[in-house]
């Protein structure tokens, strides 16, 4: 075979460049819209007709339904999306993503953009050295798009030409010949392929050029483009496998969708590839089946087509460019196969989305130690009254601070755990309900401010802004755990051996801690704090800080009396001294709470 080491590198290299350019793209459009995406993402999924077409424009606007399937399995994670809400806009994606073939189609084949690519860099040069984010976030999509398409080019003119390796269709033949089972092979090929590159949309371009250079036949890439369906649902699993049940749900989620489609699709491959075909020639692409066909029929084909020093008579050149049109028109098939599969697949499915949900809810059961986190009682889409909105939020907020709560128990146990592996299990569990506990302080704030705008009474002004400062100081209370989680984790590392006596000291100020987020939660369980409420707290705060006083000049002397050594001193005080904090934070809302009691008094 006339096809060396350094052709195979550059081939490689040429996926590389055009896999790092939809990565910069995606990600340059990411940032320059970010917030914009998660709005939209969050307020358009109330019913399943809108989160599909939220999932099939914010696919086609980023150029990945990959990123849009992690995006939406995060937002699941963070629980600012139900399950249902998640299968609609993963629907969505999976039609979203069809736009890449059409581009590819379009500028890969029919004329050469990589021409352009330079001026594009030239564009984006500048933009990328701007100080301002935005604009830097458009360069980098600018130079991404120019990437995508020099790597397309040089992916192009890298495979392997038939003309010089005919081996090469002596090869794929014994693979191509076998009728259904061809298809069923190919669909392996296409579904692997997407898996180890991580991008349907470099699969797709592959899938494009071996068709258009003739290696196999057109309804054979119709098969790889059904097993890029099943590659791309990888993606959103891998990023689940950290995350919660419900992220994992939603993962899942998108692989039944998909692996239901081929099942059905397969059983009417053939009828539905002849419906392609006639439609693509309705629509005036041309008959995407005649490029293959001529290839094969006409054992010229090859080498007339792959000519490019020009040397071919009159009827020979006509006969090229003829070829070349049917290259075009198989090219638009595949898009055309890509884009009706996927719409079809996804209106008949969208009346099953509670189905879906159930299935996945019952082959992916919920464990003890599986929380699901999610905005229970307020929406982000359109609100309620708002005096109604405020009690809604009121029940977020008490909601917010059980979980708290738990968060500060497992980090009780976080400390007392021996065995390192569930240790381990134990901090990034806390490290969850830190990130989770941002977002929910973003989002019920975000909701407040909403509310903010209506027509409140004066004695509702005043509870929304008592509420704004409580969601505030419940968050840095999840502060306070995952700081006191870090130093445990810390303290861990060193293999710091902390004596009995210090054990004992900081068992007793978790459990003041303990004391005083029970009161706060009956407290908000209440919303309202007596005095004598108020005052209890007060004590147990005192309390906190006395022992914390206590413990930092017994720390001094223990150091000094060389009970232990100074650096395991520090882990130790530092757990203290959190401790103490957080039990600042939770007087804070307890002083929020009694305001309130005076004021309404």
């Amino acid at each position: 075979m006339n096809y060396s080491f350094y052709d195979f590198m550059m081939l490689v290299g040429s996926l590389g460049l055009f896999l790092f350019g939809m990565k910069t793209m995606s990600e340059g459009l990411q940032k320059a819209a970010g917030n914009k995406l998660r709005s939209i993402l969050t307020v358009m999924t109330k019913n399943r007709f809108t989160g599909v077409l939220t999932g099939v424009f914010i696919t086609a606007l980023i150029q990945s339904s990959s990123a849009t399937t992690v995006m939406v399995v995060s937002f699941v994670n963070a629980g600012l999306l139900n399950l249902l809400q998640s299968v609609t806009v993963i629907m969505g994606a999976n039609i979203g993503t069809t736009i890449t073939a059409w581009i590819i189609s379009f500028f890969g084949f029919k004329f050469s953009i990589s021409a352009y690519a330079i001026p594009l860099i030239a564009i984006a040069t500048p933009l990328l050295f701007s100080a301002k984010g935005k604009r830097k976030s458009y360069g980098e999509f600018i130079l991404g798009f120019a990437l995508l398409f020099m790597g397309l080019d040089l992916l192009k003119n890298s495979v392997p030409d038939l003309k010089s390796n005919p081996e090469m269709l002596e090869f794929l033949t014994r693979f191509t010949q076998s009728g259904f089972t061809s298809v069923i092979i190919f669909l392996i090929v296409g579904t692997l392929l997407t898996i180890v590159v991580q991008s349907s949309s470099a699969t797709m371009a592959i899938t494009l050029i071996m068709v258009s250079k003739g290696w196999i036949s057109y309804e054979l890439g119709a098969a790889m483009v059904l097993g890029e369906n099943i590659g791309t649902t990888i993606t959103a699993n891998i990023a689940a496998i950290p995350a919660n049940i419900s992220a994992k749900r939603a993962a899942f989620a998108h692989t039944l969708f998909n692996i239901t489609g081929i099942i059905w699709i397969l059983f009417l491959f053939y009828p539905f590839l002849n419906m392609v075909t006639n439609l693509a020639e309705f629509l005036g692409f041309g008959n995407p089946t005649l490029f293959s066909l001529e290839l094969n029929a006409h054992p010229e084909a090859i080498r007339i087509f792959s000519n490019e020093n020009g040397v071919l008579n009159a009827q020979e050149a006509a006969y090229q460019k003829q070829l070349m049109i049917y290259q075009t028109s198989t090219s638009y098939g595949l898009a055309l196969f890509h884009s009706m599969f996927n719409i079809i697949n996804t209106f008949l499915l969208i009346w099953f989305v509670k189905v879906i949900t159930r299935i996945v809810s019952f082959i992916i059961k919920q464990k003890a130690t599986d929380e699901e986190f999610q905005l229970r009682y307020i929406s982000t889409g359109l609100l309620s009254t708002s005096e109604l909105s405020l009690m809604q939020a009121w029940n977020e907020i008490k909601s917010y601070s059980e979980h708290t709560q738990k968060m500060f128990n497992l980090t009780r146990s976080f400390y007392t755990e021996q065995n390192k592996n569930d240790a381990v299990k134990l901090f990034s569990r806390i490290q969850k309900y830190e990130s989770i506990s941002d977002r929910m302080e973003v989002e019920i704030a975000s909701f407040l401010s909403k509310v903010a705008d209506g027509r409140l009474s004066e004695g509702s002004k005043h509870q929304l802004q008592k509420m704004l400062r409580i969601v505030t100081e419940i968050e840095s209370v999840c502060d306070g755990c995952h700081n006191i989680a870090r130093t445990i984790f810390r303290r861990n590392d060193q293999e710091a051996v902390y004596t009995k006596e210090m054990d004992d000291n900081i068992e007793l100020m978790m459990s003041l801690v303990e004391k005083a987020l029970q009161q706060m939660i009956d407290a908000l369980e209440n919303d309202n704090v007596s005095d004598d409420e108020f005052n209890r707290s007060s004590n147990t705060e005192n309390e906190i800080n006395n022992f914390r006083n206590q413990l930092k000049t017994q720390n001094i002397l223990d150091v000094n009396a060389k009970k232990y050594e100074y650096q395991v001193s520090v882990t130790y005080m530092d757990i203290i001294t959190e401790c103490e904090k957080t039990g600042d934070y939770i007087i804070n809302i307890m002083e929020a709470l009694n305001q309130t009691s005076n004021y309404s008094s």
